[in-house]
């Protein structure tokens, strides 16, 4: 085993050829004498693309040159000790670190590297749809928790009997947003109903969007006289001010008919706070459409919540399947999908 993974890890590293760090540096440089150019910052949104790509380029290098040494270290030391048990573990793990890194060159836009905004919400069918809502939130935290990413809940709507009518995240993490990009889609589930005294198979479905949550280096444009601000009471579970007092936010930018809404917060300042920076991201995506649509820089386009348009299927009846129906990817332990394994279908759709 560990001399498969030994020779499984020479695919990226140098001396597999899928990792060219000459050609890297190379690009680096370029990038580099461009950002010395005396007249780099008469176009500001010129110059912070050319550096931020430089950074992410050079965070890339690092991370592949240190998988590179690592590799090596390990060989020596698996040369001399192939039966020592903390060796092969490391090995181990290291494989399934180089397996990751094949597709750190596949984030290729600088939003990629930022963190994500995730919005869930059922589609029709009642508390079914607001259950199945519900499963993809658990299904969405866990693999954030595998990634070590943070997660906060921005707002939520519960449904009337179980569920999830809708709930939007802020997940916090390094490429966040480069990840779950390509979760953008209708997820329709087959199985046996809960809430079925009949026993019956129900299909439901629920819908996935995700914009790239911005920071403050990017200036996005925003006219006070654009927005309306409306404030109401907060529902659910919460602290003694929820359903007390109007801390509730919703911001509506009446030229894109973007409306964000946040009720977490403790306080109606905080909510508005972070509604504005929600409201920035949601029209930097818009921007991103509009520069690269023929990319799918920024999403997919959206689609009715229905049979047909969804971008992948879980069957838990009559038998176990999670299919991708973008990619073909398939996994038929549902179960742990659920739970979180979703890497072989997002690596898969960064890899297109």
């Amino acid at each position: 085993m560990p001399i498969f993974y030994l020779k499984f890890m020479t695919t990226f590293l140098p001396s597999g050829g899928f990792f060219d760090p000459i050609k890297l540096q190379a690009e680096i440089d370029k990038l580099t004498e461009l950002s010395n150019q005396s007249d780099l910052w008469d176009n500001p949104e010129y110059a912070r693309g050319i550096l931020q790509k430089k950074s992410n380029l050079e965070k890339q290098l690092n991370e592949l040159q240190h998988l590179e040494q690592e590799y090596k270290n390990l060989t020596e030391l698996y040369e001399n000790f192939p039966d020592d048990e903390d060796v092969n573990n490391s090995i181990a793990h290291l494989a399934e670190m180089a397996h990751k890194a094949k597709f750190i060159t596949l984030f290729r836009h600088p939003e990629d590297n930022n963190g994500a905004f995730l919005f869930i919400q059922a589609g029709a069918g009642g508390t079914e749809a607001q259950d199945w809502a519900q499963m993809l939130y658990r299904m969405y935290t866990r693999w954030c928790e595998r990634h070590n990413f943070t997660v906060e809940t921005v707002e939520e709507h519960f449904g009337d009997v179980a569920g999830i009518k809708s709930i939007t995240l802020r997940i916090s993490g390094d490429r966040a947003y480069g990840w779950l990009k390509n979760e953008i889609g209708v997820h329709r589930l087959v199985r046996i109903s809960p809430f079925n005294a009949n026993g019956k198979r129900q299909t439901s479905f629920a819908s996935v969007d995700v914009w790239p949550d911005v920071d403050d280096s990017i200036e996005i444009e925003i006219n006070e006289k654009d927005l309306r601000i409306d404030t109401y009471r907060s529902s659910g579970a919460g602290g003694q001010h929820v359903n007390k007092t109007d801390s509730a936010v919703r911001i509506t930018h009446i030229p894109t008919n973007t409306v964000v809404t946040c009720q977490n917060e403790r306080s109606q300042i905080q909510n508005k706070d972070m509604a504005m920076k929600m409201l920035r991201s949601k029209l930097y995506e818009l921007e991103l459409q509009k520069r690269a649509a023929e990319e799918d820089a920024a999403k997919a386009n959206q689609k009715k919540i229905e049979w047909g348009s969804q971008i992948r299927n879980y069957v838990l009846y009559p038998y176990q399947l999670v299919k991708d129906v973008r990619t073909n990817v398939e996994k038929t332990d549902s179960d742990a999908v659920l739970d979180g394994d979703l890497d072989d279908f997002m690596l898969a759709m960064l890899a297109l």
